[in-house]
């Protein structure tokens, strides 16, 4: 396929409001558009086509003559006056498959991503351990963007970023941005949040915690006065209070409670969901460590799940998806089945957890 075609395609699938892009040996070009993976050619595509089309992908010369033996393999790359893609590689039934996330060149805003005035106050803390939580494709990645651009604007701090890969591209406002690559620029997550706290950040960016030491190194950061945000595949504010909370080394697992609880700032997480007149809005979960958030969290004998009740109440601009769907609906931006989803979500997610 000529690179002219390749690129046409993917410019008209950034055009319709692609997230993400597959291309697949065998099958034909789709991409994701709300919510829903749709075709965008007729014709299937060969794997030498597919094998050519991950040669033109990846980020390297070194890479490209080792590209027969790769696996799996993430990336980034941008296309001129299109936008920049977090690029993934795979094998499947031994050809190559591509998935490209489609990242904008323009910065997301708090305000333009419809984010409630409560991530901006969480933006603006000085220190502690915000967590940005979502499924894949939930839009984590660009609230977090949002909030940085926002710290970069209004304030003079030092901004440490570990990704895998680089998303959105940063340049220096009223802050100074240091954005490094997991792989390229430092050995991993955790090496490079090791390093960043010699570093003299005053705000550490995580795009991924993955594991028991990057939780210990992160509350680490927040216990030391910095402003950790950090990003975590889980659904909602419970079930990644409970995710992290498994992740604490067993032996320390008490201590690490009471750090945890002390050096929590916030959780929010998010969904992705239909709107009446087409493509999809955002609704957000907001956790905050009130002392009520905290004491569940460093005790032992309380399940996550205990979280729900002091979620509902809604103090200090705390908000709950069930609440954020009744918000949406009433103003006419979710249809009512939409809205009852939602709640049933939370309601069979109550039982999950308790303790006997």
């Amino acid at each position: 396929m000529a690179g002219a075609r390749l690129e046409q395609i993917i410019k008209t699938a950034v055009e319709r409001g692609a997230s993400d892009l597959h291309i697949k040996a065998g099958d034909v070009f789709r991409a994701r558009i709300d919510g829903r993976l749709v075709p965008l050619t007729k014709q299937r595509l060969t794997p030498d086509q597919t094998r050519a089309i991950a040669a033109r992908l990846v980020g390297s010369d070194e890479v490209r003559e080792q590209l027969d033996n790769l696996r799996d393999y993430d990336c980034s790359w941008g296309l001129p006056g299109v936008g920049r893609f977090r690029i993934n590689i795979l094998r499947q039934r031994s050809s190559f498959m591509i998935v490209m996330r489609v990242i904008p060149f323009a910065l997301p805003t708090l305000d333009g991503l419809g984010l409630p005035e409560v991530v901006q106050r969480l933006a603006g803390s000085d220190r502690g351990l915000v967590l940005v939580a979502g499924v894949s494709g939930s839009g984590k990645s660009s609230t977090v963007a949002a909030m940085v651009h926002h710290i970069n604007q209004n304030e003079q701090r030092h901004i440490v970023i570990i990704e895998d890969p680089i998303e959105f591209l940063h340049r220096d406002l009223n802050s100074s941005i240091t954005q490094r690559e997991v792989g390229v620029d430092t050995g991993s997550t955790e090496v490079g949040l090791r390093a960043a706290l010699r570093q003299d950040p005053d705000v550490v960016v995580l795009g991924d915690l993955n594991d028991s030491a990057c939780v210990d190194l992160a509350v680490k950061a927040a216990e030391t006065g910095r402003l950790v945000i950090a990003v975590i595949p889980t659904p909602d504010v419970v079930s990644t209070v409970a995710q992290v909370l498994a992740m604490l080394s067993g032996e320390e697992r008490e201590l690490g409670r009471i750090r945890l609880a002390s050096a929590l700032r916030a959780v929010v997480a998010q969904q992705l969901v239909a709107r009446v007149d087409g493509g999809r809005t955002v609704l957000v979960e907001v956790l905050l460590a009130t002392p009520e958030v905290r004491e569940v969290i460093q005790d032992s004998t309380r399940p996550p799940t205990d979280l729900i009740p002091l979620l509902a109440e809604g103090q200090q601009g705390m908000i709950s998806f069930v609440r954020a769907a009744r918000v949406a609906h009433s103003s006419g931006l979710i249809a009512d089945d939409t809205a009852r989803s939602v709640e049933g979500t939370r309601a069979r997610g109550k039982g999950k957890g308790r303790r006997d």
